[in-house]
């Protein structure tokens, strides 16, 4: 099913800029309505706007060989998550302040239009749940690692924040409080 849709996403995206840019191009080309400083404007638009998309795919291939290196999994470290004020069974001795970590994702046009479809059908939308997941993994493991930085046992009160930047494009804060620890006394 999975590859049917990337299959359906790719056939629509490839249509649009077909449709865009050569359909746009031709009707340019071939009508004599059309003054010529506006074609080249046309053509400036239209150069830009596949420039713009050229740079946005090598930047995406580039960042995709860098988001290989970044854990796609939770984080194995010693720094407990903590969502309350306390850890049970342990004393807070030292608070080393606030650690954070962020990140901002989106996901690409064909993922946005089966996630499009699946509003107007029903349905769990699988790609922003996906996105969100590993924009929270990437969070957290920024967090952890700032915290790690400040050598501290655990972070407390752990909280995280989700906004709506563009489009289908979010950013996912995780915040909380580094903290020291030592084993209570019984």
């Amino acid at each position: 099913m999975k590859f049917f849709r990337t299959i359906g996403s790719l056939a629509f995206v490839i249509g649009l800029f077909i449709a865009i840019f050569v359909g746009g191009i031709w009707q340019v080309y071939t009508s004599v309505e059309i003054p010529l400083w506006l074609k080249i404007a046309i053509y400036f638009l239209l150069g830009g706007i596949l420039l713009v998309l050229l740079t946005v795919a090598l930047e995406q291939k580039k960042g995709k060989a860098q988001e290989e290196e970044l854990p796609t999994g939770e984080m194995q470290t010693p720094i407990l998550l903590q969502n309350s004020a306390e850890v049970p069974g342990s004393e807070i001795t030292k608070n080393l302040g606030l650690v954070k970590g962020h990140t901002i994702y989106a996901i690409w046009i064909g993922k946005d239009l089966s996630a499009i479809v699946r509003l107007v059908l029903g349905g769990e939308l699988v790609e922003y749940t996906d996105m969100m997941g590993k924009a929270r993994i990437v969070a957290s493991n920024r967090m952890i690692a700032q915290a790690e930085e400040l050598g501290a046992d655990a972070i407390i009160n752990v909280r995280f924040v989700t906004t709506s930047v563009i489009g289908s494009a979010a950013e996912l804060l995780a915040y909380g409080t580094a903290v020291k620890l030592k084993k209570a006394k019984t």
